[in-house]
């Protein structure tokens, strides 16, 4: 096994935009991808485009091309799917462009060349997919959104939301937002609630780094932090139930505390999920 891993990063374009990944960039997947510092052997994203719709929208067409071409600039191969339609008995029309096979058809070509396989997409299709992966001798970690398969979840050798990796995500009403900053908003999940005594405590990861297996954050080298909540700072939709349970995304603004030097105090405590993107 060479020092530096060779790594493969797959999107699954449509799923991602379809399950709440809108806007999520490809700068910030590249740099998480490579965490380890890892060689990035390929970097394929599968993305449609409306060949129909281009022609009668201009404006579709060009801000197409110009997505098409920042994501390229960001060193990642696209493959297009051009999107088909379909009329039914009724007359319905129906429109796909589903990448599936194309990602997996690569994916799996190209797996004797790589020694770990990031797949981002939540559809459950790709179970087999990782298996195969995984006994080629692949490493195969999942970054999904919302709508994630949970057998895919388990299945995957490490799995991590993507509304949890420092700015993959842009926070879409702070255009400035410094994540991790005094001030900043940022997400996480909740660690411990004390119901009875009405608070407790959150944690983000501070930054993109090799060590995020290191999930304590009273460990000096994990980037992880702790962030102390009280009730009264989380939205009434919240419930303890909620917070208790590890899957829950929170999306929460940071301060600086007033009792404990260095410490930080959660503020506005709402679902990530429930945020329109």
């Amino acid at each position: 096994m060479p020092l530096c891993q060779r790594v493969g990063v797959y999107v699954d374009a449509e799923n991602v935009r379809y399950n709440g990944g809108y806007q999520m960039r490809y700068d910030v997947l590249r740099r998480f991808a490579a965490r380890e510092n890892g060689i990035l052997q390929r970097l394929n994203t599968y993305i449609s485009y409306d060949s129909e719709r281009a022609r009668e929208d201009p404006e579709y067409a060009k801000k197409s091309r110009g997505y098409q071409q920042m994501v390229r600039d960001f060193g990642w191969k696209i493959t297009v799917k051009y999107v088909r339609r379909y009329t039914d008995e009724a007359g319905n029309i129906s429109m796909k462009a589903n990448a599936d096979l194309d990602m997996a058809v690569d994916a799996m070509l190209q797996a004797e060349k790589l020694d770990q396989v990031i797949l981002v997409t939540g559809d459950g299709d790709f179970l087999q997919v990782v298996e195969a992966l995984q006994n080629r001798g692949c490493r195969v970690e999942l970054i999904g959104f919302k709508n994630v398969s949970r057998a895919l979840q388990q299945e995957a050798d490490a799995y991590w939301p993507g509304f949890l990796i420092p700015d993959l995500l842009p926070v879409s009403y702070e255009p400035r937002n410094e994540w991790g900053k005094s001030g900043s908003c940022v997400r996480g999940v909740c660690t411990k609630w004390f119901p009875d005594k009405g608070y407790g405590f959150l944690r983000f990861i501070q930054d993109i780094s090799p060590d995020l297996w290191i999930t304590d954050p009273r460990e000096p080298a994990s980037p992880y932090v702790s962030v102390f909540c009280h009730a009264n700072e989380v939205a009434e939709d919240v419930t303890e139930d909620m917070l208790m349970n590890r899957e829950t995304i929170l999306e929460f603004y940071l301060n600086e505390s007033e009792q404990k030097d260095n410490g930080l105090v959660a503020n506005n405590v709402r679902l990530a999920f429930n945020i329109s993107r």
